[in-house]
């Protein structure tokens, strides 16, 4: 049997996390040939097949999802070792990385950076903006949410992994249009009815919560043009006037040009919660940015729930 490449291991789980063999790549800074032959060597090594390769990507495969879970663990305790030699101190200095969506970290996190900054002027934050990461993805990366960051803001329950979660609030969205769709294409009936209508619909991988579940449904009734994990992809759409499409209210109701046509409470909502470990939670600069994102959702809660245009 060859022997074991300790370091093809790194490309196994960085394959597994992203889905496929191009994001894997450009994740480790590297070409696909590369990832493709490290693979291999593990497979061969092994003497099992990890991966399944389908149309739409990698899926691990029974034996690959074994060595999934043995590896998860070990590389939650790697990725984070420095600072867990860390753990106790309660200084209010560092640097925090924070994992959310692009929706979340542009139109939430982005305008309380000067806040934050404010009060804690020695703490720096990291943001991590993908939308893979923390939206409502079905995909099972949810064991690797916080395996490169210290926080996490995620539209949706995690329903695996050893990880300290907490329910900040409820984020309402709506369907939005732009004048220049309203005029071409007519508003949309108080019913929600989307005849004759071109919409840009979520991901086939995103969880049927909320307003995925809704759309997935009204959908049927009109033209899907264009599906979009990401809520700035959909928005972009709108703007342009090709298309309706689902939006966080908090961020569409302050964007100029864009009307709501179907209102949240049709539609209906996503929950947002801050994910953590324990041993990152005694730390007080990540302590720090968890009592700060809590109390920054409680003060905008309205916005999040889609009530400030109705003020």
């Amino acid at each position: 049997m060859k022997k074991l490449d300790w370091d093809d291991l790194r490309f196994f789980l960085a394959v597994a996390a992203a889905g496929s063999l191009s994001a894997a790549a450009r994740e480790l800074g590297v070409n696909t040939t590369t990832v493709l032959r490290r693979i291999a060597s593990l497979e061969d090594a092994l003497q099992v097949r990890l991966f399944e390769r389908l149309r739409s990507g990698y899926a691990l495969t029974q034996e690959g999802t074994r060595l999934m879970a043995t590896l998860e663990p070990v590389d939650q305790r790697l990725s984070s070792l420095s600072r867990d030699f860390q753990a106790g101190s309660k200084a209010l200095q560092g640097t925090v990385r924070l994992g959310a969506s692009d929706i979340i970290a542009s139109g939430f996190i982005a305008p309380a950076l000067g806040r934050f900054r404010a009060d804690k002027p020695d703490i720096a934050l990291d943001v991590v903006a993908d939308p893979s990461l923390t939206g409502p993805s079905a995909a099972p990366r949810v064991l690797n949410a916080l395996r490169d960051v210290d926080l996490a803001l995620r539209l949706a329950r995690p329903t695996q992994g050893d990880m300290l979660v907490r329910k900040l609030g409820d984020v309402a969205y709506a369907l939005y249009a732009s004048p220049t769709y309203i005029a071409r294409f007519g508003r949309v009936p108080v019913s929600g009815d989307l005849t004759g209508h071109q919409i840009v619909g979520f991901s086939p991988e995103d969880r049927p919560l909320g307003p995925v579940w809704w759309l997935s449904r009204a959908e049927r009734q009109g033209h899907v043009v264009m599906r979009a994990s990401s809520a700035a992809v959909r928005l972009g759409a709108v703007q342009a006037g090709e298309a309706l499409a689902a939006l966080p209210c908090f961020e569409a109701d302050h964007i100029a040009g864009l009307e709501r046509v179907v209102g949240p409470d049709l539609i209906g909502g996503l929950e947002l919660w801050l994910l953590t470990r324990s041993d990152l939670a005694q730390l007080g600069h990540v302590r720090a940015v968890m009592d700060f994102l809590i109390a920054e959702v409680k003060a905008r809660a309205p916005g999040l729930a889609g009530r400030e245009a109705d003020q």
